[in-house]
């Protein structure tokens, strides 16, 4: 055989029976090679089990897919190349033209631009209400047909807890789907409502480590088997490297959420003992008007600690440009903690009623507490409140 020819079709090692390797590696090829046509034939229509091409199925993504489920407590997971790219795929495969959707306005900025400006041009209509609206939500889902309730638990940036399950009895009562974005609250949360789908970002808990970016859809077969297939003709497929990123991540996603929750824990009620900051929005506060329901629901308060400042927002704008160890930045969930100011916070997308209702205020900042020594983050923000605040 020729060097052009070798280079092409190397040898392949496999292990001998019996053996494995501890790690599981990344199959990083887009096609996979069948026995013979008439068994490419029959993986081709899916009348046999197999892999044959990445953006349908590949054995790192499964592996993966299979984890997310089960930590989930549901039947199937589909994976995607970022958290919005799992938001669109499920939106776009459970509606049509003249469906209707219930959503809120505390939810992510992307999915409500999502539902109402791309789909909403497509002949999808909306109602977004206030997530804290139970009246309001009971009479949408009693007016008119809703095909989805959309919504986020803990709430993005606020932290409002909503009652998850007064609001997926009111959803299967009127024949709605229910979607759960579940990013914040953690992978293995809120398994026990009925909820149909859960949509997490796996850029911010699982991966955990700010380099890689993914997205998963959680549920029972049926209606992740049509997520599934709008994700494949969409093509926004998850990187065979990614999934391995993610899943080495997730190996210390329990030891890492377990730190952040406990330093959060300890920062929420500093600030909140502090005249310089208005308010501090955290569920594990006993102060929090959602306190006793994220109890009974969360497994812990999360890494999330949000705050409204007592001065002016060039008083906030000292105060984040002051901060070390919280970088300004996007995201959450990472090793390093992070601080969205409250000059990229506001809600530029909503009425000004509909932003009183958001609670975001001109001075709300998002804190996402990582993994660094919890004395040296509330020196670190004592400190740039000292600045702040002289």
């Amino acid at each position: 055989m020729k060097i052009r020819t070798r280079v092409n079709h190397p040898p392949q090692t496999e292990l001998p029976p019996g053996r494995r390797a501890l790690v599981a590696p990344i199959y990083q090829s887009v096609k996979f090679e069948l026995e013979d046509l008439a068994e490419t034939e029959r993986v081709w229509s899916g009348r046999s089990q197999g892999f044959h091409y990445s953006r349908n199925g590949n054995p790192t993504l499964h592996d993966l897919e299979q984890l997310l489920a089960e930590l989930q407590g549901r039947d199937e997971c589909v994976t995607t190349a970022s958290g919005v790219a799992a938001v669109a795929v499920t939106l776009l495969a459970l509606l049509s033209q003249g469906d209707h959707v219930l959503c809120f306005i505390e939810t992510y900025g992307p999915s409500r631009a999502l539902i109402a400006r791309t789909l909403g041009r497509f002949g999808v209509s909306h109602t977004m209400l206030s997530i804290e609206d139970a009246a309001g939500i009971e009479r949408a889902l009693a007016e008119r047909p809703t095909r989805l309730v959309w919504f986020e638990s803990p709430t993005n940036p606020m932290l409002k807890i909503p009652d998850i399950a007064r609001l997926t009895t009111a959803a299967k009562r009127h024949g709605a789907l229910t979607a759960l974005d579940n990013t914040f609250a953690g992978l293995e949360a809120h398994a026990q409502f009925p909820v149909d789908l859960y949509i997490h970002s796996l850029t911010k808990y699982a991966s955990g480590h700010g380099d890689v970016m993914g997205g998963a859809v959680i549920g029972e077969h049926d209606l992740v088997r049509r997520v599934r297939s709008q994700a494949v003709t969409l093509g926004p497929t998850l990187d065979p490297h990614a999934a391995f990123l993610i899943q080495r991540g997730l190996k210390t996603y329990p030891l890492r959420r377990a730190a952040q929750c406990a330093t959060a824990g300890r920062i929420a009620t500093l600030l909140a003992a502090d005249p310089r900051v208005t308010r501090v929005h955290y569920p594990g506060l006993a102060s929090h008007p959602g306190h006793a329901l994220a109890a009974a629901q969360l497994q812990d308060f999360g890494s999330i600690v949000t705050i409204d400042l007592s001065g002016t927002p060039e008083q906030s704008r000292v105060f984040a440009d002051s901060l070390e160890l919280f970088a300004i930045a996007a995201s959450l969930g990472s090793c390093e903690s992070l601080i969205v100011a409250p000059q990229l916070q506001q809600p530029r997308d909503l009425s000004e009623e509909q932003r009183r209702q958001s609670a975001v205020t001109p001075t709300t900042a998002r804190l996402s507490i990582g993994l660094e020594d919890p004395e040296d983050l509330i020196a670190d923000l004592c400190a740039a409140l000292d600045t702040a605040f002289g």
